[in-house]
Order: structure tokens, then C-alpha cells, then sequence
């Protein structure tokens, strides 16, 4: 019975692929009937200036395959066993973009250009399209280089104009299309290989353009173009730069000209060429210079410009070596490009596709080892010595996070000084975790290990400027230098609030010895491979831990050394809203977060859910957050509304953000569905509820408050003996004083402290 189905389909199969191509084969004959009509009525004034076969440069045959080669030329449309050739420039097709009558300008009249579409240029327009910004930024370095680059020597040699491909217009383009204009793109890669929505338009009419059957492959024959991709190689080699890769595809399919091979940018600084992608793109930005200046000299002039791009994606994507597609590589340079009918499969060559299946199978496998032995290559030194590891931290992300606050410690750690702490020296109220758990805010260093992350998060109020991975593979500081330095540095931010009015003697005192240390600044510190030491040295100096992880690392969590509390980012409760809120690497994202909760539950000490609220994309995951409850078991669960970082640039804007009547409500629902947990404690200012485990609830009050100085006996002790003496969570409680309680008329404001409104003025520093 099976074998009968399977022959059924076979036949299906094979009498839909012979009319398939019957179809094709009669509309061949019939375009080539038209052109011979064509031709005989045009003959009479064709021009004579045209070349003979015979003057043709020395051309080398390629294919050796039994189907028709189809070379247009003169009006014509004829055919000939095996005589496409590489370099051959071939008469005006008969598809003319000029006035009906010919002139000396005319493309059918005028002399060709060199087969890769070299030319010079009295426009170049620079069109970016991404979403943090970086495609922007590198668009208007490179204006401004070409813009210098046009003025030496004389007047301009050509105009720059910057685009945003959010205001892409097909009509317009098509109607100022012209080989004198030179296209540039930058374009990142977002989720999933997909485009950033600046380029969501571009893409989309640029994919319809080249799939479209009504549409002439010869639609951009005129086009000049070179295309810089910005990603990042650890999302994996199918999404790593996949938009510039299929924009460079489609637009070579169309016919258009590359005046420089396809150049793939990486964010990854271990991957990157040049170390990282600001130098990825001075490097391809300066083979641009170097190939518009050799113009100047010689417009005949086809080499490669720089032998920086000597390996620059093996020159075409693997994607673009279809069995019957049209690349620049093939040679086809103006006029020369093929039509339609061109395209078309004789009905005999049909017997040879299995064949040359297998042939570009081999092809695509030989290309990918020689494309990972370059790999290798380039990561061990010809005595066969592993190379020197790269530096997290490049001098652009230095730049970047100093920028921002930060203080940056070793090769790929940081400090900064959280607004809280700076709000409390003063006496103007503490954090949530004041509240929350009784930590002194002015007390309290923010520092992460490791500035990595294995997300890249919507809500990433670092501006997505850290770097990414999967595992560590720079350059490694030792446990105790950081710790070290990471103190002096946030002593050192402290001492600048010396004499600043407002700031108290001794809450300034104190704060240059931190009692308190949130390993939550950015990045994901338990990549760190010597993460337990430093937790140890922490602990030695009698400073609590507060860790964060994003959920990625179950097998790190569960060789985790005992924390004054472990929490873990639970962002999202289905695995196709985390993909879209977390932006993962890992492409198991979804087991690894779900055994990253399983191993929660194994810790013996305090364990807190982290969920961010943010709305369109998770707020309405009610009762699949409660089902991950049972998972992980944590002691706490802090709800929070998301934070505006003050851009869009991650996707979000004002209207993701939950007032906190919402979280409130939010919360409400899903206690509902837990009975073993109640909201024990809120902070309004900071839009977070606690959740607590009812075990907390001791004689009808709150112990969500932590004894620090029982944790670290406790800690200490388990460490004198190696680990055999266990402690939990219950052994180092504090009571929950009644200002910090949900429902009270504080909302989680510490009287003591001295609330401050600013009237008027954006606060951004919390002093």
C-alpha cells in the first residue's frame, strides 16, 4: 500500500514538473519569434559602430552542460550551444531605456562599461536602515568621508545624500535609477534574521520585486550598489547578517552591479576581522574610498580595491549560487544581462537537473570547508599555538558605557553608581529592595562581572551596547582584581558627592564601604567562569549578593555557591513571546530557561521570580506565568513595569509601559491562581510588587526582611565545612517593617526618609 502512494506521487510530481517546463519551452519559442520579428524590422538601422564577434576580447567558456546558453544581442534573441563567456560584452539588447531615437549617448550606441560596472559617479546615495541607531551613525561617518574624498583636489566630484529606508518610495527610485548614481546600504539584522522596521518596506518591495514572474530580470541593470551588513555571528550562520545577504542577492538577481564584494559586519568581537565592527566598517568604508579614488585615475579600472576584502563572505552568500541564478560572477556586466526568455530550461535538459542537484550539493560542501578552515585558520598561529583572546571590551564599547555612567573595570567588568544610592546619601528614599528586603541603598554597589549577555533584550535599558555570547571566550581578570578595583571605582563616584548640599556626613561615610553588592548591573554575571570565587570574596568581606541571570545557564546555577538571594528573569511565560521580548542567542532558549527554573528550585537559599511587565507583549500571559511558578518554586516574585530608557530603539516606546494601577491589577489576577503566595510588599515609585511565599508569614505578619549578619555566619560556617552544613532561606529572615507592607499608606516609602518632587525638570539622577 505504501509503495502504491508512492508511486502515485511520483507521477504527480513528475507530470506537474514535465508541464511545468512544456509551458516554459513553448513561451520561449514564442519570445524568440517575437525577437526575430524584431530584429527583421529594425535591422536597417542598426549601427554599424557595433562590434564583430571577431573583435570581441579573449573570453573564457564556462557551463559544459548540454542546455542552450542565450546571448541577446542586436535586437535578437538567439540561442547557442554552450557560448556564454565570462568577460563578454554583448550588443544592446532591444529592451532600451533611451528616447526612441538613438543618440550618441544612447546605451545601444555609447561604449561599454568594464564587466563590473565600474564607473564614475555624479551621485551617491547612502541609505541605512536598523534599529539602535549604529546603521545611522556609520551612514552619516561615511557621507562625511565621501563628502571629503569628492572635495580633494577640486570641485565635488559627486553629491552625497543620507536616506532612512523608512522613507523608501519605489516610484521615486525607479524614476532617478541611473549608472551614474552609486547606492549604498547598511543594513542590520534584527530578530530572527528579520529587518529592523526601518527596512520592513525596503525588504518586503525589493523581495515581491525579484520573486514577481511579470518582472524583467534586466529591472536593474542600471543599478550600481555595495551593500555593508551590521550583525552579529553568535545568532548563528543562518541569521548572522541574513538582510544584507539577501538584499545583495535579490539585488545581483535583478541585475543590478556590485561595485565591491558583500561585506559582513560582526558585533561578535572574537568574530569580527578587524576586532570589531567599528573597525569592520573603516575597513570597508576605506576599499569604498580607495575604489571610487582609482576612478578618478582610470575608469577602466575592475580589480578589487583592497585586500582587506580578500575574504569578505567568500564573495557571494552561498544562498545567492542557485543552480540557474544570475550572479555577478558570472560576468554579465550593462546591457549583456540575460532576459527572461533567457532564463528558461530546454525540455531536454530536464534528464541533467538530478545531476547538477548533486554537482551544486558538492559545491556548497566544499565552499563551507574551505570557509571553516579559514576559520581555523585565522584562530591559530602557523605553529599550530592557539591565538591571544580578544578583549570584551573594544574602545568604542568603552567609549560607550563611560558615556553612560559607567565605570569599566579590567577587560570586562563594570561598576555604577545607581541613582538610588545617590537619592539615599541624601536622604531622599531608597530602592525597591530597601523596601522589598531592608538593604541600605546608600550601601549598595551595582557591578556585574561580565558586561556579556546571551539576550538582547527589548527592554535593555543599557541601550543594547554590551556585547553578546554564548560562552566566554575573551580575555579573563582575575576574581580578586575585580573586586578590588570594582570597590575603589564606586568609591570613587561616592567621593563625588562630597559637599554636594543635601548629602549627609555619615550616609556618605558609609557609603564608601558597600555593604551590599547587586550583580545585576548589565550583562549576565554568571558567565563568568570564576564567578563563585568572587562571590567568596564578597562574602569574606561581609558584603550580601543579590544575582541576577537571565535564565540561560541551568548547569551554572546549580554549581552556584550559596547567595544572599538568587533571582531569575522570568520576561516572558511561552516561548514565542520570550524569542520576541529576550531576543536569545541559544537556539534551545526555550529548555535551557525551562531547566534554568527547575534548578532554581534546588537552591536552598531565598529565590525570587523577576518578571518585567511590559504591555503588547506579555501582560496578558496570566496563567501561563502561574503554571512556571510550580517550576522553579521561588521564594519571591517581583512584579515590575517595564522602565522607559528614553528611546525607541529597542522597539519600545511610552505606550509598553504599565501605570502601576495596572501592575497592581496584573498582580491581583495571579495570586488569584497561587495560593501559596500573597502580595506582601510594594514599591510605588519604582512600580513593583512583592509576591511572597506565605511561608514569610509568621503570626499574621511579614518576614521578608533579611538578617545580613546571620547570612553571613551561615555562609561562613557552610564554607568552614566544605559545604556539609546547609542552611535555607528561613534561617536568616527579618521582620518586614510596617511602612514596607502592600496596602499601607506609604506604598512602600520609608518615612524616615524625605520625599522630593522635582516641578518641571526630567529626573534622571535621583538626587
Amino acid at each position: 500500500m505504501d509503495s502504491t502512494i508512492v508511486d502515485y506521487l511520483t507521477l504527480f510530481i513528475f507530470t506537474i514538473a514535465v508541464g511545468y517546463f512544456v509551458q516554459k519551452y513553448f513561451k520561449r519559442q514564442q519570445l524568440t519569434a517575437s525577437g526575430k520579428n524584431t530584429a527583421q524590422s529594425d535591422g536597417s538601422t542598426r549601427s554599424l559602430a557595433e562590434p564583430h564577434d571577431d573583435d570581441l576580447p579573449h573570453t573564457q567558456e564556462i557551463g559544459g552542460g548540454d542546455h542552450d546558453a542565450v546571448v541577446s544581442g542586436g535586437g535578437n534573441a538567439c540561442t547557442s550551444k554552450k557560448s556564454a563567456k565570462i568577460g563578454l560584452v554583448s550588443k544592446a539588447s532591444s529592451v532600451c531605456g533611451c528616447a526612441e531615437t538613438e543618440t550618441v549617448s544612447c546605451c545601444k550606441t555609447s561604449k561599454h562599461q568594464p564587466a563590473d560596472g565600474v564607473n564614475d559617479f555624479s551621485k551617491i546615495r547612502i541609505y541605512h536602515g536598523g534599529q539602535s541607531g549604529t546603521a545611522q551613525k556609520f551612514a552619516e561617518d561615511l557621507r562625511s568621508k565621501l563628502e571629503r574624498e569628492s572635495s580633494v583636489g577640486g570641485p565635488a566630484r559627486w553629491g552625497c545624500d543620507l536616506l532612512d529606508l523608512s522613507s523608501w518610495d519605489p516610484e521615486v527610485f525607479m524614476a532617478k535609477l541611473s549608472p551614474e548614481v552609486l547606492h549604498v546600504f547598511l543594513l542590520a539584522t534584527w530578530t530572527d534574521g528579520e529587518a529592523p522596521k526601518s527596512a520592513e518596506w525596503f525588504t518586503f518591495w525589493l523581495r515581491d520585486t525579484d520573486e514577481d514572474f511579470r518582472i524583467s530580470k534586466t529591472h536593474l541593470k542600471q543599478m550600481k550598489f555595495a551593500v555593508f551588513g551590521l550583525g552579529h555571528s553568535s545568532y548563528g550562520e543562518d541569521n548572522f547578517n541574513k538582510v544584507a545577504r539577501t538584499v545583495h542577492r535579490e539585488l545581483t538577481s535583478l541585475s543590478a552591479h556590485p561595485v565591491l564584494p558583500l561585506y559582513l559586519g560582526d558585533e561578535n568581537v572574537s568574530g569580527s576581522k578587524h576586532g570589531s565592527i567599528r573597525k569592520d566598517f573603516e575597513a570597508w568604508s576605506s576599499a569604498l574610498l580607495e575604489k571610487l579614488s582609482s576612478m578618478k585615475s582610470s575608469k577602466s579600472s575592475s580589480g578589487n580595491s583592497s585586500a582587506e576584502l580578500d575574504d569578505v563572505s567568500d564573495q557571494e552568500d552561498p544562498e545567492s549560487s542557485d543552480l540557474y541564478e544570475t550572479t555577478s560572477e558570472e560576468g554579465h556586466s550593462g546591457e549583456g544581462y540575460e532576459s527572461d526568455a533567457e532564463n528558461v530550461m530546454d525540455l531536454e535538459d530536464l534528464g541533467s537537473v538530478a545531476t547538477k542537484l548533486s554537482d551544486a550539493k558538492e559545491a556548497k560542501a566544499k565552499r563551507m570547508q574551505e570557509k571553516n578552515s579559514k576559520i581555523r585558520t585565522r584562530r591559530m598561529k602557523p605553529n599550530g599555538e592557539a591565538v591571544v583572546l580578544k578583549e570584551m571590551v573594544t574602545p568604542e564599547l568603552r567609549a560607550a558605557l563611560t558615556k553612560q555612567g559607567y565605570k569599566i573595570v579590567g577587560s570586562h567588568s563594570g561598576v555604577k553608581l545607581c541613582r538610588w544610592t545617590k537619592s539615599m546619601l541624601r536622604g531622599r528614599g531608597g530602592c525597591y529592595k530597601h523596601t522589598f528586603y531592608g538593604i541600605e541603598s546608600h550601601r549598595c554597589m551595582e557591578a556585574t562581572p561580565s558586561l556579556a549577555c546571551a539576550n538582547k533584550c527589548v527592554f535593555c535599558w543599557r541601550h543594547q551596547t554590551n556585547p553578546v555570547g554564548t560562552e566566554w571566550k575573551w580575555q579573563m581578570d582575575e576574581p580578586e582584581k575585580i573586586l578590588t578595583d570594582a570597590i575603589e571605582g564606586h568609591a570613587q563616584m561616592i567621593k563625588q558627592f562630597k559637599g554636594v548640599p543635601g548629602v549627609k556626613p555619615e550616609r556618605f561615610v558609609e557609603g564608601l564601604q558597600p555593604k551590599h553588592c547587586a550583580l545585576s548591573l548589565v550583562g549576565e554575571p554568571i558567565m563568568y567562569p570564576e564567578i563563585n570565587t568572587l562571590i567568596d570574596l564578597l562574602h569574606a568581606k561581609d558584603i550580601s549578593t543579590f544575582l541576577v541571570t537571565n535564565a540561560q545557564f541551568p548547569d551554572a546555577i546549580r554549581k552556584l555557591n550559596p547567595i544572599t538571594q538568587l533571582y531569575v528573569s522570568v520576561d516572558a511565560s511561552s516561548k514565542d513571546s520570550l524569542k520576541k521580548i529576550d531576543r536569545p542567542l541559544f537556539r534551545d532558549f526555550w529548555e535551557r530557561f525551562i531547566d534554568s527554573l527547575k534548578a532554581l528550585s534546588e537552591k536552598g537559599q531565598r529565590t525570587v521570580y523577576r518578571l518585567t511587565l511590559v504591555k503588547a507583549f506579555n501582560v496578558d500571559e496570566i496563567e501561563a506565568y502561574a503554571s512556571l511558578v510550580a517550576l522553579g518554586k521561588p521564594d519571591f516574585i517581583e512584579i515590575k513595569g517595564v522602565t522607559y530608557c528614553g528611546d525607541s530603539k529597542g522597539g519600545l516606546t511610552m505606550e509598553n509601559v504599565p501605570w502601576h494601577d495596572e501592575v497592581v491589577s496584573f498582580v491581583k489576577q495571579i495570586e488569584e491562581m497561587l495560593p501559596e503566595y500573597e502580595m506582601a510588599s510594594e514599591h510605588e515609585h519604582s512600580n513593583c510588587i512583592l509576591l511572597a511565599n506565605k511561608k514569610f508569614k509568621v503570626d499574621g505578619e511579614w518576614w521578608t526582611w533579611i538578617d545580613y549578619d546571620r547570612f553571613q555566619q551561615l555562609v561562613r560556617e557552610h564554607a568552614r565545612t566544605n559545604g556539609e552544613k546547609t542552611f535555607t532561606s528561613a534561617d536568616y529572615i527579618a521582620k518586614t517593617p510596617s511602612w514596607a507592607v502592600y496596602g499601607c499608606k506609604e506604598r512602600g516609602f520609608d518615612p524616615d526618609e524625605t520625599r522630593f518632587h522635582r516641578k518641571n525638570k526630567k529626573d534622571i539622577s535621583g538626587c
